[in-house]
């Protein structure tokens, strides 16, 4: 054999031996990926997602959403349908005081409401602690201490609208992706608490648009490649998606993935099929465990009947007469805490009395609202400065459309949408639901909900109108699904399959939250990967 055949033969053999996710060639080009020279980037060894700290992996499956018995209430709003659930990633436990409260300190830390520039941010993210008041009841020591004393750490937060659950996802997204560019050598050690302040702190979404914009631009805390790392090939450069770093975002579970994480069980599934469901997410139709250690007492924290929410002094009771501290009582088969009892939980929907699989049967969800990046002049994307844009709610509130150093966000247009099939618009909420109706004489809307409003007039004062006009509804866009049963609720409310709605504007006692993520890559879950901690 000739050399000349060898050579040609030893290429042909490097061109297709390249095709595992170890590859260090590229499948298309022969070219080196990773090469310490330069060129191509990219994490060719990960391995799977990492459980986030706090969170457990819930294993997406097919179920059936919503009534699969009788309602003695007959409720006409969850007739059941068959969904599919991608996996996802779900808190062990609702959001706690503590965890909150930290929230709450960072906020006041970056955002100090002693400037005038940044009061109504740290206002806007302070839960509302008279919903404990009660006009003929004594709880104002609850609007005293519940959220910020020790004794209560370990218990769900109350008084956060849907709007502040979001808002607070978005935080925990950050700071987390902060911290692992921090163990990954991109960011400056210590940064997020020495440096971060106003416009210079960081945005998971401003470092992946426009890294050179990160902490407001300084390079002195955003390095252009890891330190003392340039034997990996990473010198000169930001990290990118491509790395495998930077972890989905975390937020709301959406309705059908919160009932599947509550109602579905492991035991249950057998040869493919889902054989039926219990009533309660323990698995049973009791509320009562029966095993002989603890026979008799009660699985979750709900209310047993009038004037009794504990049970009897010295006896069997739930331990809560409001709410209890997370993992009071057993996890479900996911290893979920609270799933029913405690509080009642804001999930991402926006509320419809039917969900119709005939529309959607995979990853179901009402409340699409899409956006874009903002681009200027130059063709970058624009971050906000210290000139923040706030929003006036319907209860009168203040709230920032965005925080100093994201990026600035608009709707899709139609140079987005036009000639697209799967959607049409930036927002979706209303999409195939009813909403308008139109009969012989008749035209009109079907959610006809009052439509109270706080504005504030040319001097500047705010004030509050009532809607005082006939209405047949108070379903509207705002109006958000709450899920599982809570502490003032009799058992009824502990089934998954019970849903009602809120306003996302406002605030209750017995409504807390969980964050859920999407799990990317593939849906088994990988036990060996631990959680960071």
């Amino acid at each position: 054999m000739t050399l000349q055949l060898i050579a040609v033969m030893a290429a042909s053999i490097g061109l297709t031996s390249c095709g595992n996710s170890n590859a260090t060639s590229s499948s298309a080009t022969g070219w080196k990926i990773n090469d310490k020279k330069g060129g191509f980037q990219y994490n060719t060894s990960y391995d799977g997602t990492e459980v986030p700290y706090g969170m457990v992996a819930i294993e997406g499956g097919t179920f059936t959403m919503g009534r699969v018995q009788d309602d003695v209430m007959g409720e006409w709003n969850n007739g059941a349908t068959q969904q599919y659930v991608q996996s996802f990633f779900m808190d062990e436990t609702e959001v706690t005081n503590l965890m909150y409260t930290e929230y709450l300190s960072w906020t006041k830390a970056v955002y100090p409401p002693t400037e005038a520039r940044y009061r109504q941010i740290y206002s806007s993210a302070l839960p509302d602690t008279l919903v404990w008041r009660n006009q003929l009841g004594f709880t104002e020591t609850l609007t005293n201490t519940y959220l910020r004393h020790p004794a209560y750490q370990s218990y769900p937060v109350v008084g956060v609208s849907w709007v502040q659950a979001n808002d607070f996802s978005k935080w925990r997204t950050d700071r987390v992706n902060e911290l692992n560019l921090e163990r990954a050598g991109y960011i400056a050690k210590n940064a997020k608490t020495d440096k971060a302040y106003g416009e210079q702190t960081f945005s998971t979404d401003t470092y992946l648009k426009a890294p050179s914009k990160a902490y407001a631009g300084n390079d002195s805390i955003v390095f252009k490649g890891v330190k003392n790392r340039a034997k990996d090939g990473q010198n000169g450069v930001y990290a990118k998606m491509e790395y495998g770093i930077i972890s989905a975002e975390f937020r709301l579970p959406t309705e059908a993935e919160w009932e599947y994480a509550a109602s579905v069980r492991k035991s249950d599934r057998v040869y493919n099929n889902q054989q039926g469901r219990n009533k309660y997410p323990w698995g049973s139709d009791d509320v009562r465990t029966n095993s002989r250690k603890s026979k008799g007492d009660y699985l979750a924290n709900f209310k047993q009947g009038r004037g009794d929410y504990g049970g009897i002094a010295g006896w069997s009771t739930d331990a809560g007469e409001i709410t209890t501290a997370v993992k009071s009582f057993p996890s479900n088969d996911w290893g979920l805490y609270d799933m029913a009892g405690n509080v009642a939980e804001w999930v991402a929907d926006v509320y419809r009395p039917a969900i119709s699989s005939e529309v959607n049967d995979m990853n179901y969800f009402r409340g699409n609202v899409y956006n874009k990046s903002v681009i200027g002049p130059d063709g970058t994307v624009q971050v906000v400065s210290a000139n923040i844009e706030y929003d006036t709610l319907p209860n009168g509130k203040l709230r920032p459309r965005a925080l100093p150093g994201e990026v600035q966000k608009e709707g899709v247009g139609t140079e987005d949408t036009f000639q697209r099939r799967n959607f049409q618009g930036d927002n979706s909420i209303a999409y195939k639901d009813g909403d308008t109706f139109e009969k012989v004489g008749q035209k009109g809307t079907m959610y006809n909900s009052p439509q109270d409003q706080a504005v504030y007039d040319a001097q500047g004062n705010l004030t509050y109108t009532l809607d005082d006009a006939a209405r047949t509804s108070l379903i509207n866009n705002n109006s958000r699904v709450i899920k599982g049963g809570s502490w003032k609720d009799r058992a009824y409310w502990l089934d998954p399959a019970t849903r009602r709605f809120i306003d996302q504007y406002s605030a209750s006692d017995f409504v807390g939250f969980r964050n859920a993520m999407t799990k990317v890559g593939n849906t088994k879950s990988n036990s060996k990967k631990k959680a960071r901690g």
